[in-house]
């Protein structure tokens, strides 16, 4: 939900005179880290504050009092909390790789129509996969399997193109970096010996790029005095 600020809860860091949006985010979190992929694919000039969970800023909760990572504040006040909704603003301002093609509308609707896809059937299964293995209980193979739905269908997808939508990336491709890296970090073994190579080969791909090792800076965590950083 994109939700504009009103002026009596900006301060001098979440301010309309900010020259540059600042994206609030957390290093290791699935939405965070696509957001930041966008951004950085849409070659925006961004300020980044590195938060932890346990020590939220009083300015990232008076933008999004919800507390969660991604939120990105506009040079305006206007913030925007929801990861899919900045991958599309960040688009909007500049896609020069062709990510979400304009001139194609029925690739660009078949691009969001996979990841939303992704983010109702995937997710959650993921989620639960996850915490079955981490808590070592009996529903674990269930939830892989679960998982391994949609995964099959990626597959198929790129035993035919050279990526989820067509032979060039697509938003859809950088969407669901973050979520393939968990699954695949789940069992690891399992997981080399599955049967899905295409889909292997290109995480393997993904996670080898500058683009991704540039995604994965670590930077200082962001305090109230701290100085710029930038993503």
């Amino acid at each position: 939900m994109i939700e504009r600020v009103s002026d009596k809860n900006l301060d001098k860091n979440l301010s309309p005179k900010n020259t540059l949006p600042v994206l609030y985010s957390l290093q290791n979190c699935p939405y965070a880290m696509r957001a930041r992929l966008t951004l950085l694919l849409s070659e925006q000039d961004i300020i980044i504050r590195a938060i932890t969970l346990k020590d939220k800023p009083q300015t990232m909760l008076k933008a999004s009092p919800k507390g969660t990572v991604p939120v990105l504040v506009l040079t305006d006040g206007t913030v925007i909390e929801e990861s899919m909704e900045i991958m599309l603003w960040a688009l909007e301002q500049s896609d020069p790789n062709n990510l979400l093609p304009q001139d194609k509308p029925d690739i660009q609707q078949a691009i969001i129509k996979l990841i939303q896809r992704g983010d109702d059937e995937f997710k959650h299964p993921l989620e639960q996969y996850r915490a079955a293995k981490r808590y070592h209980r009996d529903s674990e193979i269930h939830w892989r399997e679960q998982c391994e739905s949609f995964i099959e269908e990626l597959e198929q997808r790129l035993s035919t193109n050279s990526y989820f939508v067509g032979n060039s990336a697509s938003l859809a491709d950088y969407s669901f970096i973050p979520f393939m890296r968990q699954f695949g970090r789940v069992d690891r073994k399992w997981f080399a010996n599955a049967p899905y190579p295409n889909v292997k080969a290109w995480l393997s791909t993904q996670l080898q790029s500058r683009l991704y090792a540039k995604m994965m800076t670590k930077h200082p965590l962001w305090h109230e005095e701290a100085a710029d950083t930038f993503l």
